[in-house]
């Protein structure tokens, strides 16, 4: 069990000290519990022993034993193919029946990390035409934000996928306004450009950031009003990303049937230029 769970199964039974220490580690994870424990205690105002008996809480010998697991968790996010490949033994035969048997399970455990309360909550936050929306992914996460982006266009407005290209970020970052939504995307081995790029979003423009990532959780997630961390381990050298889809295609769906009427509007609009562009092209 990891630590966010171990903190989730023993919250009734925290004190009020012991639930700040909480908030502040999950507000800023796993940074926070990497701090030494006098540190730690000056920024919560509480005091070592109350950090020590926090720990011993959560199933851990004490502070240090509790800061080893940060350690591996941060390095598990940094894992590359390589490594997850010398921990894995191959598949062999049946191959695909099994990888696919794998990506089924992962699927299946979407709904153990997104709640049905969440899911609904983020989908009104995409639906709302009050709000633009903005997207964008990493090196190779990035189009499951652009199939998200591809879709809210045609449902609502002001959708905007935010290209890889750090030198027009200012541009989107100029358009953004209060409450925006900026919706990322980052698995693990986290690109640190994104970081930067939803630090100025939130703390410059304010607006709110959507993050799908995983477990190990990005550091975008410190900046992040909303965070989805999907599982994405898939007992190969490579990390699956089939959940993430999932989610977003129902996302999609869901955001669609909001406001159904507007959305069959928008989408007749849309194909009526479509169909006008294709038989104008003498090309076509």
């Amino acid at each position: 069990m990891d630590l966010r769970k171990r903190i989730e199964a023993k919250s009734q039974a925290f004190t009020a000290n012991e639930r700040k220490l909480a908030a502040a580690l999950l507000a800023d994870y796993p940074f926070a519990g990497l701090e030494s424990i006098q540190s730690f205690a000056e920024k919560t105002y509480t005091s070592a022993p109350t950090i020590t008996r926090f720990v011993q809480k959560l199933g851990y010998g004490g502070y240090q034993e509790f800061q080893r697991l940060l350690i591996g968790e941060l390095k598990e996010g940094q894992q590359s193919p390589i490594e997850l490949r010398r921990r894995t033994e191959p598949i062999g035969s049946g191959f695909l029946f099994s990888f696919l048997g794998r990506t089924s399970h992962i699927i299946e455990q979407v709904t153990e990390v997104v709640t049905e309360e969440q899911f609904n909550r983020i989908c009104a936050l995409l639906a709302d035409n009050k709000r633009a929306v903005y997207l964008i992914g990493g090196r190779i996460s990035d189009p499951i934000a652009q199939l998200l982006a591809r879709h809210l266009r045609q449902i609502r407005r002001d959708v905007y996928h935010v290209p890889p290209d750090q030198e027009v970020w200012p541009e989107y970052l100029l358009r953004m306004r209060s409450q925006d939504i900026l919706f990322m995307v980052d698995f693990r081995r986290y690109e640190q450009r994104l970081a930067q790029l939803a630090e100025m979003a939130t703390r410059q423009r304010g607006s709110q950031i959507v993050l799908v990532t995983d477990k190990w959780l990005s550091p975008i997630s410190k900046f992040a009003a909303e965070v989805l961390p999907m599982p994405i381990e898939s007992g190969t050298a490579w990390d699956s990303y089939c959940g993430a889809m999932a989610l977003v295609e129902a996302m999609i769906s869901h955001v669609a049937e909001q406001d159904w009427e507007a959305t069959k509007k928008r989408i007749g609009d849309w194909d009526g230029f479509r169909s006008d562009t294709i038989k104008d092209d003498p090309g076509a």
